[in-house]
């Protein structure tokens, strides 16, 4: 344009517009006609332009809000041609706009009365009293649309809905119009616009010209090909058109291998109907045969090289091509070689494949193929065989002679005493690993009793030593055992207990030393820090009034008044019990007792609820002894194709702010940022739209773009398969029976560094001596220490060295 190249400007909107198809709107038709007055003096100029006048009241006249300005353009293009003869075209234009539901109809009424010198006739008044009635109904709708943001979806369902229940063909086209001019590339508004073109008005020129639109703007979308073909068939065009369309179809980029297979499957059964079977040969069947051939052949080299994977696992195109020359071309001889090649394809496994095949000889071929069907069937199958072996003996019972009922039992009975035998093994195997569970689960429960006994036993040496403490340290004793969790050492431990060390001494695989008595002032300190502490105790007698309330800020002041303010919404709170930790820290968590049941099953809804910027999990309280099979929400780890992954988010991101980029694309139902344990943010967040065809639009829209200077990465959210890490065999201290080198020194804790001082980690009687830090791979469990190893000197490492 910049050039003057009008020429080629002209051929690239041409092309242009052969990828990207516009849909008409009120503001192209009325720019359309008012550029064609141009061309009035002309010859037969007036006549174009009404002709263009009148195609574009057909197409959008009925407009609700935007139609009234196309009525007055034509009714001004009279008025300046104005003759005698015009007169009545005027007339007839404003009757005509008067019995159409349109905005300001009132001052179009008006108009007209200043107008016209005669009495508004009684019809033309009915007509225009019965549009403004219908007017009323339309204005919801209207008022709905404009106070609504893009895309507006919903709010044009429901005014389809309203307008197919009216049942004005004309009008219901026009909103269809009307919702695609803004949702473009939403397939499934395609499809049931395509599906009333096709069921109701069946206008060959609109429906094929809806149909080449729809896959212009979705093709990605193979029910909208699909749908395309059949009503080319469906309305007799040319079979070469119907053929380039298909290539069209097959160059489209589906984004699923199978979609692949549906369109393979929708032109050869539309290749199928054109062949006329009562003749030997002829072109058609040919040309059957050839695609059936091209087809098998795509799916394995095309299909397959690009999504490792055929989509016809169970070769349905095969399958159909073998029933087409069995049934309607009488060519058992071709049908076996299909089977025969369905089978080498992995199916020769399963019953129901082995069962087509003996129903398609029974029906179309002879007794001794059914049999010898039958037999490999018995030799192959490995999910049902005994459902093969009943169909064999029931086969030879009707139609076989004695050699043959012979032939048949020898053989099932020696199939299904090979697959018990397999299945007796699979058992023994099954029960022998079963037995094995059972065996370390009687260990694990052993070495916790001993585990306990051993702590019970040195119990009464720390109460000897420190009898000034006796009712403190009883008390924090017994709050131990009703509550264990793991001990924190800070300003408030001072010394550690020597039952403390025990369990940290046990980690390096050595006993601790006696204890010298500790200041009075440090004995002092702990036991009162410690007395501060509340026991958090659970009643499981009331579960069921009793909810648990996870993920909570560690550095909430006050839980206790916090959580009561937010739960006092779903009923009376009788009691909430925080649970901190042995520093007195809150430690995240906390359980919420109502007096009604009720009141419990309302606050599960808020679960998710985001409290001082995290978001607060609430579940049932269950006891997970009694109900192992108690699952908790998991946010889903499968392909999701309506939710979108977003990465490389500014940490500033928030919610609203990611939710006013994404929803240009599409109706957004829910974001959720990812944040770490403490709610810090991740960078991370996945997004969920109403459909696939939104995401997929999003995806690429939006992938690469700049937010706050951050290049973000988007994609169809499908989280990669998390790999579990082997059970442990022993329990607890299972984690000490594995290589140090993996844990560190501490086990597999939050730190890899030894909190032990170096005194208490050097002493005599040691379990397992280490080495430059490392400790050495030997069980935790054990009951008598190794030899401590020689001492080696300089000379004698240099000469281990030198041997390696």
């Amino acid at each position: 344009r910049q050039e003057g190249e009008l020429v080629k400007l002209r051929r690239a909107r041409q092309k242009m517009s052969e990828l990207f198809p516009l849909t008409e709107g009120p503001e192209i038709w009325l720019e359309y006609a008012q550029y064609s007055i141009g061309g009035i003096g002309q010859e037969g100029g007036i006549e174009k332009v009404r002709s263009i006048f009148e195609r574009a009241l057909t197409a959008v006249g009925l407009h609700v809000t935007k139609g009234t300005a196309l009525w007055e353009a034509y009714r001004e293009f009279e008025n300046a041609i104005l003759e005698t003869a015009q007169l009545e075209k005027i007339h007839t234009l404003f009757r005509r706009q008067l019995g159409i539901p349109l905005l300001d109809m009132e001052a179009s009424y008006a108009e007209y009365e200043e107008w016209s010198e005669d009495p508004i006739p009684e019809t033309i008044l009915k007509n225009y009293k019965k549009a403004l009635q219908q007017l009323e109904k339309c204005k919801p709708y209207e008022e709905a649309l404009l106070g609504a943001e893009t895309p507006k979806l919903a709010e044009y369902q429901a005014y389809i809905d309203f307008e197919m229940k009216a049942g004005d063909p004309a009008r219901i086209q026009l909103i269809y119009e009307r919702a695609l001019a803004e949702n473009c590339l939403v397939p499934d508004l395609w499809a049931r616009y395509n599906q009333y073109l096709d069921r109701q008005l069946k206008v060959k020129e609109l429906v094929l010209s809806a149909h080449d639109r729809a896959v212009r703007n979705c093709p990605w979308t193979v029910g909208l090909w699909i749908r395309y073909l059949l009503a080319m068939e469906r309305h007799r065009v040319d079979h070469g058109i119907i053929s380039e369309m298909f290539e069209k179809a097959l160059n489209a980029g589906f984004i699923q291998a199978t979609d692949y297979v549906e369109i393979w499957q929708a032109y050869l059964d539309y290749l199928r109907r054109r062949v006329d079977f009562t003749q030997d040969s002829s072109k058609e069947l040919e040309e059957l045969r050839s695609a059936f051939a091209r087809a098998v052949e795509y799916l394995k080299q095309e299909v397959e090289e690009r999504f490792s994977e055929s989509g016809d696992p169970s070769c349905t195109i095969m399958q159909n091509w073998a029933r087409v020359e069995a049934r309607l071309c009488n060519n058992m001889q071709k049908a076996r070689e299909l089977w025969d090649n369905i089978m080498t394809k992995g199916n020769a496994k399963y019953a129901n494949m082995w069962l087509e095949y003996y129903n398609l000889e029974r029906a179309h071929g002879d007794t001794q193929h059914c049999r010898k069907a039958l037999h490999r069937a018995v030799q192959c199958t490995s999910d049902y065989p005994e459902h093969v072996c009943e169909v064999l003996l029931t086969l030879e019972r009707i139609e076989g002679t004695l050699e043959d009922w012979d032939a048949a039992v020898q053989k099932t009975e020696n199939r299904l005493a090979r697959v018990n035998e397999q299945r007796a093994k699979a058992a023994e195997k099954e029960a022998a690993l079963a037995k094995q569970e059972e065996e370390k689960a009687e260990q694990r429960k052993q070495a916790r009793a001993e585990k306990k006994a051993s702590k019970k036993a040195k119990k009464p040496r720390i109460g000897d030593k420190r009898k000034a403490d006796d009712d403190d340290e009883g008390e924090w004793g017994q709050e131990e055992e009703e509550q264990p969790s793991k001990r924190h050492k800070g300003d408030g431990d001072g010394v550690l207990l020597e039952e403390d060390m025990e369990v940290e001494t046990g980690l390096f695989g050595r006993s601790g030393p006696e204890k010298p008595d500790r200041p009075a002032n440090q004995k002092e300190k702990a036991s009162t820090s410690r007395k501060d502490i509340p026991k958090v105790l659970h009643d499981s007698s009331k579960d069921n009034v009793t909810v648990f309330v996870s993920n909570l800020s560690y550095n909430m002041a006050d839980p206790e008044v916090k959580l009561k303010e937010l739960f006092e919404s779903c009923g009376e709170v009788a009691e909430i019990r925080p649970v901190f930790s042995n520093k007195g820290t809150f430690r995240g968590y906390c359980y919420v007792e109502f007096k009604e049941e009720k009141s419990a099953l309302q606050a599960l809804g808020l679960d998710r609820k985001v409290v001082e910027g995290r978001p607060m999990f609430v579940s049932p309280c269950v006891d997970k002894n009694k109900n192992p099979d108690f699952k908790v929400f998991r946010y889903s780890t499968t392909l999701e194709k309506h939710k979108l992954f977003i990465s490389g988010l500014p940490f500033s991101c928030t919610k609203e702010e990611l939710e006013d980029v994404c929803k240009a694309h599409g109706n957004v139902k829910d974001i959720r940022l990812v944040t770490n344990r403490a709610g810090k943010p991740k960078g991370l967040a996945y997004v969920e739209y109403e459909n696939e065809a939104q995401a997929s639009q999003a995806v690429l829209k939006m992938d690469g773009l700049t937010v706050k200077e951050h290049v973000i990465k988007v994609a169809i959210s499908n989280p990669p398969l998390r790999k579990l890490p082997d059970k442990p065999e022993a329990g607890r201290a299972s984690q000490f029976a594995v290589p140090r080198q993996i844990y560190g020194a501490r086990g597999k804790g939050r730190t890899q560094l030894s909190m032990m001082p170096r005194a208490l980690q050097r002493q005599s009687n040691p379990v397992a001596k280490a080495e430059n830090g490392m400790v050495q791979n030997s069980p935790a469990t054990s009951s008598e220490p190794p030899e401590e190893p020689k001492k080696m000197s300089n000379a004698d490492f240099a000469k281990m060295l030198l041997k390696k």
